[in-house]
């Protein structure tokens, strides 16, 4: 179920020969380039879950991040109170935290995210919900797919406690063995709110030909800065000549 997003953009990329490919769009506030920004990102902790990495590149990703200092934990209440006479950096977090109610939120660490909802959209067709099971492994066939189709994944997801940062979406697809798709989408920095942030990826075109036909194995995961994993799945998908019957 290769990648991602709200205003998508029709790109119309073969999932089965655009081997590697990262996707810079946004949704939500942008990061700011200003280094005292750094203070809102969270560092790594011993508390949190990370995803286990299976795939070179991510191993090259993990090597990065080790490399790099982060700073300690800030409550948001800390977060405002930092840098409060910086009049750009304090007009940025007001921006960013829109109308967060601190008091309800303001003593937590750790952000949460929680993935609510995953659909696959195409033109003239039903939307196909994708149901999310506790352990994120999804039993039997997930999905079908038509050849030569136009598709896109929408996914809505909630934050709760503190900023999330870096957020992004990556999925990892595999054909008889071998790693045909690889996908990467930032999706951005993200205050707790109680309205649902939706987010759609941007429109792929599924390949087409009997060799393409078939059975997939796939893993989707949610991560943020500090890799940090709030989803994980590992699901199997089809593509065939048509649609599976409802």
């Amino acid at each position: 179920m290769s990648s991602s997003t709200v205003g998508a953009v029709s790109n119309s990329k073969s999932m089965g020969f655009d081997v590697e490919k990262e996707v810079g769009e946004k949704s939500g506030v942008e990061e700011s380039g200003d280094e005292s920004v750094g203070n809102v990102k969270r560092s790594m902790s011993e508390e949190a879950s990370f995803c286990a990495t299976e795939d070179d590149d991510e191993d090259e990703d993990e090597e990065g991040r080790s490399k790099i200092q982060l700073g300690p934990l800030y409550t948001l209440k800390e977060q405002l109170e930092k840098d409060k006479d910086d009049e750009s950096l304090r007009r940025w977090k007001e921006q960013l935290l829109g109308s967060v109610d601190v008091s309800n939120v303001g003593e937590a660490l750790e952000p949460e995210v929680k993935i609510l909802s995953l659909s696959i959209l195409s033109p003239n067709r039903p939307e196909i919900v994708l149901p999310i099971p506790e352990d994120g492994n999804p039993k039997g066939l997930w999905f079908t797919l038509k050849e030569g189709s136009r598709y896109s994944l929408r996914f809505s997801f909630q934050v709760k406690n503190n900023i999330v940062s870096g957020l992004k979406y990556t999925n990892m697809v595999w054909k008889t063995g071998l790693k045909v798709d690889s996908t990467k989408e930032m999706l951005g920095t993200f205050s707790p709110q109680q309205e649902h942030y939706t987010h759609v990826i941007p429109e792929e075109t599924t390949p087409s030909g009997f060799f393409t036909r078939g059975s997939y194995s796939a893993r989707s995961k949610f991560v943020d800065d500090d890799n940090k994993c709030y989803l994980e799945i590992h699901y199997t998908f089809d593509i065939q000549k048509d649609w599976a019957t409802p």
